[in-house]
């Protein structure tokens, strides 16, 4: 009796330091931006970010530390330049990216949490999910499940819908990264800004408003639906393209109808500028006759999803390009400097 006690002891004791040393077991129970349940472990020490948008919080946050692997397009999406910002990048495990993963790799880096994109195909979140790993989605936009998953989603109140959705999935990231107050900090340099830029162009009637066109290659850009189209509107223009949904490619017919009177280029896409200026179906757009064609800052994300930077200066920006006699107080200098110091612990200057 005695001995068959020892040996029960011993296996729950085994059992026991099994248990111990499985550092996937949950702690606790998130709720991610496609109204995903997700366990995940109460201190998060390892994560694999397979979306750019997230990848660029967590380097505002100071989470990099944290960060094991990325998205192989990180450089696509984020620009050759943001290297800059975060220079541990082209050493990290690059195991998949937005709609795709390499299941082998990502599991050879033991990451406590993925991060995937909202519109990752559900087979690829499947089999994260199936190899024993938490999947956390991030859309940093407020709409039901079904419209969550979604590349295009159906918005009904798009700026109600981007500002729940960016503070959500800030605040998400933020807690699990361990950076609740810095996340807190960031939502609420946002609102300050975008409260300036608001109140001086309230007076603006919608038929006064400056004809604008963010030109991508390939003549792809963003209507409705997206943060770029709420950015646009909140800076004082006139979305030309607002007739389509989500982010699409349109026609040259489309454009020069529209004829847009300033042509904005995000940064990541420098030279669409002179593409655009020595391109002989371009020459009779409004924008390009009066060389009002403007290469964005690298603050002023012009993507689909709202990012921190973009909210906090660039739809400032934005609005002091097309409106220069209501901003000529403001030194968009300055204001980078400032920001660049608090979030991205650097220069701006030494990020140009």
């Amino acid at each position: 009796m005695i001995a068959r006690l020892t040996s029960v002891a011993r296996i729950a004791i085994a059992i026991s330091g099994l248990l111990l040393a499985t550092p996937a077991l949950a702690d606790r129970v998130v709720t991610d931006q496609i109204g995903r349940q997700v366990d995940i472990p109460d201190t998060v020490n390892r994560v694999v970010i397979l979306q750019h948008q997230t990848l660029n919080i967590a380097v505002q946050l100071d989470a990099m530390d944290k960060v094991v692997g990325v998205l192989d397009e990180w450089k696509k999406q984020l620009g050759a330049n943001y290297v800059r910002l975060a220079p541990q990048l082209p050493n990290l495990a690059m195991p998949g990216g937005l709609t795709k993963v390499n299941i082998e790799e990502l599991l050879k880096l033991k990451p406590d949490v993925v991060f995937v994109t909202n519109y990752a195909p559900a087979d690829m979140v499947k089999q994260i999910q199936d190899a024993g790993l938490a999947v956390v989605a991030i859309s940093l936009l407020d709409v039901p499940p079904e419209e969550a998953v979604k590349l295009n989603p159906t918005v009904k109140d798009e700026p109600a819908a981007i500002d729940a959705g960016f503070a959500t999935g800030v605040r998400l990231i933020a807690d699990i990264l361990g950076r609740k107050d810095k996340g807190e900090e960031m939502i609420a340099v946002t609102k300050k800004t975008r409260k300036l830029v608001a109140d001086r162009l309230a007076d603006i009637p919608e038929d006064k408003r400056v004809a604008t066109y963010m030109a991508n290659p390939d003549l792809t850009t963003y209507g409705r639906g997206k943060y770029t189209g709420l950015m646009m509107e909140r800076a004082g223009a006139r979305n030309v393209a607002n007739s389509i949904a989500g982010f699409k490619q349109v026609t040259m017919e489309d454009v020069l109808k529209w004829n847009p009177a300033v042509i904005f280029v995000q940064e990541r896409y420098p030279t669409l500028v002179e593409e655009i200026k020595k391109t002989a179906s371009w020459q009779t757009i409004d924008a390009v006759k009066n060389g009002r064609i403007y290469l964005m800052p690298e603050y002023a994300k012009a993507w689909g999803y709202p990012m921190p930077e973009a909210m906090a200066l660039g739809e400032l920006w934005m609005a002091k390009q097309l409106y220069p006699e209501r901003f000529q107080d403001i030194d968009m200098q300055k204001e980078a400097e400032a920001y660049y110091k608090e979030f991205y612990r650097t220069d701006y200057r030494a990020a140009q």
